[in-house]
C-alpha cells in the first residue's frame, strides 16, 4: 500500500460515516415528520369524536352525583318551578316588552350532560331570556353565579335567584368561600352560563373576552355554546330598568357547540370563543336592526 493510498483510506471512512449520519437524520426526520401527521390526524378525529358523542346518553350520565349543597341544582322539583317561572310568567312578561326570536343551532338540541354557555351581556334580562330560550333538555338545570355579597345576602334574594336561574354565588372584593363552585357543578353534571366580558356593555359594542370560561370548559372538558343577543342593549341600554316603549325586536341565537383542543390554551380558545359569538352577532344583525344601528355601535 502506497502512502498516497494510506492517506485516501481516513478520507474514504470519514466520507462513509457522513453519509451514514446523513441517512440516519433523513430517516428520524421523516419517524417526526410521520408522528406529528399522525398526531394530527388523532386530534381531529379525537375531536370529531367528541362532537359526535354531545348526544350520546352515557354523556349525559356520567357525571358526579351531586351532594350536599350542590344536591339542589340537579333537584328536578326546582327545575319544574323554573319551568313555570321562566317559560311561563317571565315569558309573558317578556312578550309584553320586547319581540324576542329565537334560533338554535341544531347541534345544541343533541347536547347531552354539561357545558358552558357563553353569550355577550347586553342588559340585565340577559341571563333568564337565555335561560328561557335554551331548549328545556339542555337548559332546565342551567345556573348562573351571581354575587353573594348582595344576592345571597337576604333568605327573599337568595330564594328569588335560586329559584328563578338556579343560580350559585360568586366571591366579590378578594373573598375566596365559594371558589370552585362553578367546576363543582360541572362535574356534577349542571351546565354554566358566563359572561365573560366581565359586565354589561356600555356602549352596545362587544368587549374583549377573558379567558375565565375558556379554561373552566378545557379544565372539566366540556363543550361551550356560544350565543349572541342581538338587540338587548338597544332595548333596554345600561342604565334603564325596563325596556324602552314598542316592544323593540331582541333575538337569541345559539351557535354550534365549540370544543377545545388537545394542546389549545384558554386564550387562544376564549379567541375562537368569541369569533364565534361575534360572527353570530354580525350575521343577524342587519336582520334585526337594519345596517344603520351597526354603523353608529362601530363609531362609538
Amino acid at each position: 500500500m502506497t502512502d498516497e493510498d494510506s492517506e485516501k483510506e481516513p478520507e474514504e471512512q470519514e466520507s462513509s460515516r457522513r453519509a451514514e449520519a446523513a441517512a440516519r437524520f433523513s430517516e428520524a426526520s421523516s419517524r417526526a415528520a410521520d408522528a406529528t401527521a399522525k398526531a394530527a390526524d388523532d386530534l381531529r378525529h379525537r375531536s370529531r369524536r367528541l362532537l359526535d358523542s354531545l348526544s350520546a346518553r352515557s354523556r349525559g350520565e356520567g357525571w358526579e352525583k351531586p351532594t350536599g349543597e350542590l344536591a339542589k341544582y340537579r333537584s328536578t322539583w326546582r327545575a319544574g318551578m323554573r319551568f313555570v317561572l321562566q317559560r311561563v310568567l317571565f315569558r309573558g312578561v317578556v312578550n309584553s316588552a320586547v319581540s324576542p326570536q329565537v334560533q338554535v343551532h341544531r347541534r345544541v338540541k343533541s347536547i347531552r350532560g354539561p357545558f358552558v354557555l357563553v353569550a355577550n351581556h347586553t342588559s340585565h334580562v340577559d341571563a333568564p331570556l337565555l335561560a328561557m330560550s335554551l331548549p328545556w333538555t339542555q337548559g332546565r338545570f342551567l345556573s348562573t353565579g351571581v354575587a353573594a355579597d348582595y344576592w345571597f345576602d337576604h333568605w327573599h334574594r337568595r330564594l328569588f335567584v335560586r329559584l328563578m336561574m338556579n343560580a350559585f354565588p360568586i366571591d366579590r372584593g378578594g373573598s375566596r368561600k365559594h371558589a370552585g363552585t362553578s367546576k363543582r357543578l360541572l362535574r356534577s353534571g349542571v351546565p354554566i352560563l358566563v359572561f365573560p366580558e366581565g359586565g354589561r356593555q356600555q356602549t352596545g359594542a362587544m368587549a374583549e373576552f377573558k379567558p375565565g370560561a375558556a379554561a373552566l370548559a378545557l379544565g372539566v372538558g366540556v363543550p361551550v355554546v356560544p350565543a349572541a343577543i342581538i338587540g338587548g342593549y338597544e332595548a333596554m341600554p345600561k342604565g334603564r330598568s325596563w325596556p324602552v316603549p314598542g316592544r323593540p325586536p331582541v333575538r337569541v341565537v345559539f351557535g354550534e357547540p365549540l370544543l377545545g383542543g388537545v394542546e389549545e390554551s384558554a386564550s387562544d380558545f376564549i379567541t375562537r370563543i368569541r369569533d364565534s359569538v361575534k360572527d353570530l352577532y354580525d350575521g343577524h344583525h342587519d336582520e334585526v336592526l337594519g345596517s344603520a344601528v351597526q354603523d353608529e355601535e362601530e363609531d362609538a
